[in-house]
């Protein structure tokens, strides 16, 4: 039987970054993974340059970034690991970035920098820690034994692997959602969660192109490959969203960051709207046209969106495929309305398989804010498995490190009280 102080499931960013910070501060530790690639979704992301963090994340107001059942919950990970401490660790590794917009970090040669160097920091094991990994390996089964000590209760975790039995004195569980099944994403995490009766919070797509009824959508279809900045708005009160954001048309719906941001607000049977021109006074604009101009409306229209949403919009009515100048005060009115408050229902999403991330996943309830731990003891959860989810731009990975981090932290201070 192997034996180590620490198993981390999962060698994605949350999984690597613990195991690294872990082995530093002197533990043993084994990371497992079923795939055969190290941290996949990373060299993926971003384009494959990889969006590690944000600048604009603020810990003091973690629900302006950051939903949840309890978003309050990531504030204390993200005030002790900060995007300016994890830049300070890219720096110290010589990986040039640069910022794209909105504070969102981008590796400048490849996201496989960034995997390298999580790499080498679970290769600088300190105080006689070190990090070893298997992959691929499939766990089969955890169980735990209990022995108890005067007062406290120990346990201990007996993990059955492809390659062989381990025990260890704490696991974390580090392997993510469903997002992006063909990278390997698997329901894992949470089955180890209700095995120890846990709570879960009901998972779905995030960050997810959004998708209509197909006869609804066809006078849109031809607008794919179209992309123009817009507003987009989705729910009411506390659970609204809002952002102004670039748009993407697609044959089956929506995409484009705008998009993939509002769909972690949007719920089933509810409406999106969007102002798709945001930057413009549409009615004045037109009033000024129709006193000055002999040209169509669509014509006109091009000159305040995309010509071939102006042409594609103009179809929806007789009254708009004239010239501008004949046109009905009333009809240019509405015209305007339905540009700048365009609302409509989808039918779904494109569904894990495109999502970024995935929505809910273990309850907070049942974790500690400080460690990562849950109320079973020696088991902690970190990053996407748990019930936090970032905005796009680089919050996500913000996530992962500051979870890791934190658990890797009282890990030490658990198991190496005297160090």
């Amino acid at each position: 039987m192997h034996s180590y102080d620490v198993v981390v499931i999962g060698a994605g960013a949350a999984g690597l970054f613990c195991a690294g910070v872990a082995g530093q501060l002197g533990l043993r530790v084994l990371v497992l993974d079923h795939s055969e690639r190290v941290a996949e979704k990373i060299r993926i992301s971003g384009g494959g340059r990889c969006n590690f963090t944000n600048r604009d994340v603020d810990p003091a107001a973690p629900h302006k970034h950051f939903l949840g059942d309890n978003p309050h919950f990531c504030r204390s990970a993200l005030s002790r690991y900060t995007p300016q401490d994890f830049v300070a660790l890219v720096q110290r590794h010589g990986i040039a970035f640069h910022e794209k917009h909105k504070g969102q970090l981008f590796c400048d040669r490849s996201a496989d920098d960034l995997i390298q160097m999580l790499l080498a920091e679970c290769g600088a094991g300190a105080l006689g820690g070190h990090v070893d990994r298997w992959q691929p390996c499939s766990v089969k089964n955890i169980g735990i034994s209990a022995t108890s000590l005067r007062e406290t209760v120990t346990s201990s975790y007996q993990i059955e692997s492809d390659r062989g039995t381990v025990e260890c004195a704490a696991v974390v569980v580090a392997t993510g959602g469903l997002s992006i099944p063909k990278i390997g994403a698997t329901d894992f995490g949470y089955r180890v969660a209700r095995q120890f009766g846990l709570r879960l919070v009901e998972t779905r797509p995030g960050l997810v192109p959004l998708t209509f009824d197909e006869q609804a959508w066809a006078p849109y279809a031809q607008l794919s490959g179209l992309s123009l900045p817009v507003r987009i708005e989705t729910g009411t009160k506390k659970a609204r969203g809002e952002f102004l954001e670039d748009l993407l048309f697609t044959h089956r719906g929506l995409s484009g960051p705008a998009v993939l941001q509002i769909s972690s607000y949007w719920r089933e049977g509810t409406p999106i709207r969007l102002n798709l021109a945001p930057d413009t006074d549409l009615p004045a604009a037109l009033a000024r046209a129709k006193a000055s101009s002999r040209k169509r409306i669509a014509n006109e229209l091009a000159l305040l969106v995309p010509s071939r949403l102006a042409d594609t919009w103009v179809q929806q009515e007789s009254a708009w495929q004239r010239p501008i100048a004949e046109a009905s005060d009333k009809a240019l009115a509405q015209l305007a309305e339905r540009l700048a408050r365009w609302e409509l229902t989808p039918t779904g999403t494109e569904g894990y398989r495109k999502a970024e991330v995935t929505l809910g996943g273990v309850d907070t309830r049942d974790l500690s804010s400080q460690t990562m731990e849950s109320k079973q003891p020696g088991l902690y959860f970190i990053g996407e498995v748990v019930d936090v989810t970032g905005w796009l731009g680089g919050y996500n990975f913000q996530w992962a490190w500051a979870s890791g981090h934190a658990c890797a932290q009282a890990l030490a201070a658990r198991l190496r009280p005297s160090a």
